[in-house]
């Protein structure tokens, strides 16, 4: 690979200063947690995904809720949060059905739900990233048709019991991503939250997916791949971890014992994107604001991991 050498430890700069950030605030220490003005002033997403807000959400409030669900249960949980991706919505559901099941699971109700939510002006969808919004199975409004690929998948097609027999996270995912309105970014992403939950554990370190934020930072850090793919840097980045913030001399905090896996090293080329639209603007993407400003939360997360992972922190 030939880098660009400036660009390239930036993105090692980031993924510890990032993370020192997680820790101070964990710490309760005072504002400002960094002396980096741009990390000051813009939301950037964590180090670890698992430490971001909304996967929080759904480690404590759709997982790990204290309360037994068929692994069958578990599954389409996930992936119906993470269609929305939105705490608020989920809370709707919870409120208007007592809790999700597939049990009651019913198309016109679901959809009920979330039209009196869109009629009242409530949002419904995250921003953190757009869903697909095609007419895929013949509805006017976005949210039907979402609903509709729930059905297809959970109670026409069980995939519940695919992904229950998968002997691999890939093979999973490749079940998931055949529907539509599911791109294989998304599917990545979904494989990776079931994967948080205790009904399945796959290897984290198998294969990986690049999302079109951090493919515009792998080119910002990258002069010629030299015949590598994109998901080849992710898994170099990844393995090489240790090797680099040591020749940096970059004391990387890790989260508990647990270095950065793919996922995690995918989105820090994403975050970097950004951070380098101030930084180095000269770097020319379709990309050239930061959408948002940091604006401090007054609730305090208390931070959960799968008991799987061992973390203490």
């Amino acid at each position: 690979m030939k880098k660009r050498e400036e660009i390239y430890n930036l993105y090692w700069y980031f993924a510890a200063e990032r993370q020192n950030i997680f820790y101070n605030k964990l710490k309760n220490k005072m504002p400002p947690w960094t002396t980096d003005k741009i990390l000051q002033e813009y939301k950037f997403c964590n180090s670890y995904r698992a430490s971001d807000r909304v996967s929080q959400y759904l480690l404590k409030h759709v997982i790990y809720n204290g309360r037994n669900y068929t692994k069958a249960d578990m599954i389409f949980r996930i992936v119906l949060f993470k269609i929305f991706n939105k705490e608020s919505t989920w809370e709707l559901f919870l409120n208007k059905l007592g809790d999700v099941t597939l049990e009651n699971f019913n198309f016109k109700k679901y959809c009920d739900i979330l039209d009196e939510a869109k009629l009242n002006g409530q949002k419904i969808y995250t921003d953190a990233y757009m869903s697909c919004a095609t007419k895929a199975y013949g509805y006017s409004k976005k949210h039907e048709n979402h609903i509709a690929l729930i059905e297809h998948m959970f109670i026409k097609d069980k995939i519940q019991d695919k992904i229950l027999n998968a002997k691999s996270m890939q093979e999973a995912f490749n079940y998931i991503k055949e529907y539509p309105l599911i791109g294989d970014f998304m599917a990545y992403q979904l494989i990776t939250d079931i994967n948080y939950s205790d009904v399945v554990d796959f290897s984290e370190r198998e294969f990986t997916v690049v999302g079109p934020g951090s493919k515009r930072g792998i080119d910002k850090c990258f002069i010629d791949l030299e015949g590598m793919s994109k998901e080849d840097v992710i898994k170099w980045m990844c393995n090489n971890q240790e090797k680099e913030f040591k020749r940096l001399n970059i004391d990387f905090k890790k989260l508990g014992n647990r270095p950065l896996q793919y996922i995690d090293c995918q989105n820090l080329f994403c975050e970097l994107d950004k951070y380098l639209r101030k930084a180095k603007p000269e770097l020319k993407s379709n990309r050239t604001k930061i959408k948002k400003k940091y604006v401090a939360k007054e609730d305090k997360i208390e931070y959960f991991y799968p008991p799987k992972w061992n973390i203490k922190i």
